[in-house]
């Protein structure tokens, strides 16, 4: 955990920066405390890329909730050995998690809030216990709470970066298409926003590319993305009042 006049000296740092510019000046500013955080779903490709050819040593969050498609976990290894990444850490939801609060594997039908909260953000917290330094694949063209990301924010005493903020559909696609990047096989079968398969379904485009996640419920976000009282992360720079 960073304290705060280092999270305020880094959100200064980093003041202008996007894209591999900003990953690449975390990279060297936090050596040895920055992960990157994956679900290598339908957008993954294009930040593994990037992080790939700035140090491809850079550990590599991997969530796997024991509920994605084999899909996603076939396409993860396909980018992990065609972009050489060398330190992929998959973590899992707790036995003990599952044995006490979803025994039937069923839990997603009726609280899909905890069960995002065993399966992704409980193993998060765990997998980024040693890091200083978060970067995340969020869009401000998502929408929903994503409209009016920044590229640095603060989460739970760690800087939180998001590189792509400003990126659209077409700069994903023109990225992909110009560095021969692989898509994911479901995008080709008509998903946009690829999760675990009780909670996705086909469907989404430009203008909301998740519409197909947790589809006919008010859900956007799993959780991941919340600080630890539950709140969502909102994209003020740190010391502006938050918006919650």
């Amino acid at each position: 955990m960073l304290a705060d006049n280092q999270l305020n000296a880094s959100v200064e740092q980093f003041a202008g920066l996007e894209g591999r510019a900003l990953i690449n000046a975390a990279v060297k500013a936090f050596p040895g405390k920055v992960a990157l955080l994956s679900s290598f779903g339908a957008e993954s490709s294009v930040l593994l890329h990037m992080v790939s050819e700035i140090d491809s040593s850079v550990p590599v969050i991997f969530l796997d909730t024991e509920k994605l498609f084999p899909e996603t976990l076939a396409y993860r290894d396909t980018l992990v050995s065609e972009f050489g990444l060398k330190n992929i850490r998959n973590f899992h939801p707790s036995t003990d998690d599952l044995r006490e609060s979803d025994p039937d594997g069923n839990l997603q039908q009726g609280n899909k809030d905890l069960c995002c909260h065993i399966r992704k953000t409980l193993p998060m917290r765990r997998a980024l216990m040693s890091f200083d330094v978060v970067i995340s694949g969020r869009k401000r063209f998502h929408g929903a709470n994503r409209g009016d990301l920044q590229f640095v924010t603060e989460q739970d005493g760690k800087l939180k970066l998001d590189p792509l903020a400003s990126y659209s559909a077409l700069d994903l696609q023109n990225y992909m298409i110009t560095h021969h990047l692989p898509s994911h096989p479901l995008k080709l079968a008509g998903f946009r926003s690829i999760g675990c398969v009780p909670c996705t379904v086909q469907g989404g485009n430009d203008i909301d590319p998740r519409a197909g996640r947790w589809a006919d419920t008010d859900k956007t976000e799993c959780g991941i993305h919340f600080a630890a009282n539950g709140q969502i992360i909102r994209t003020e720079m740190r010391g502006a009042p938050a918006a919650i």
